[in-house]
């Protein structure tokens, strides 16, 4: 029995980290904060449904996007649609709208350079706002 709690005690103790790390951020536009190294990425999806995606270093200070990467594929019922994204004054936003509908995921690849290593984020697409907090529902970070 001692041997089984300290299994499950050391199993408990290695998922903990992990579970505050999946804490939801969100930015100042109340966008989903994607951890990148050294820097985050705000994602956000507008009125129009493009996405746009700002920077900010370590301390939250605004930056231009410069040789960040960022590619997106939109997992909506029937079909994956791929996001490219293009620079625009700070941000880089996509060309092309999300599909229409909700509640299917959106995975984003960002890299901080051409060269770096990719870093995956998955996103479930619910675009209202959460009844908890003041942000969309893909950004909440409450526990409604």
């Amino acid at each position: 029995m001692k041997t089984l709690l300290s299994i499950i005690t050391i199993i408990a103790l290695a998922i903990t980290p992990a579970l505050a790390d999946a804490k939801i951020k969100a930015g100042p536009r109340k966008g989903r904060i994607l951890e990148l190294e050294g820097q985050n990425a705000e994602f956000f999806v507008e009125k129009d449904r493009t996405v746009s995606i700002a920077f900010y270093d370590a301390a939250g200070k605004k930056q231009p996007a410069a040789a960040q990467v960022i590619v997106a594929t939109a997992e909506a019922p029937g079909a994956k649609t791929k996001l490219e994204f293009e620079k625009k004054g700070d941000l880089l936003v996509s060309k092309a709208p999300l599909p229409a509908g909700e509640g299917y995921q959106v995975v984003v690849q960002a890299k901080t350079s051409a060269d770096a290593k990719p870093k995956n984020f998955r996103i479930k697409l619910l675009t209202h706002t959460c009844g908890g907090c003041p942000n969309p529902e893909y950004a909440c970070t409450c526990d409604e």
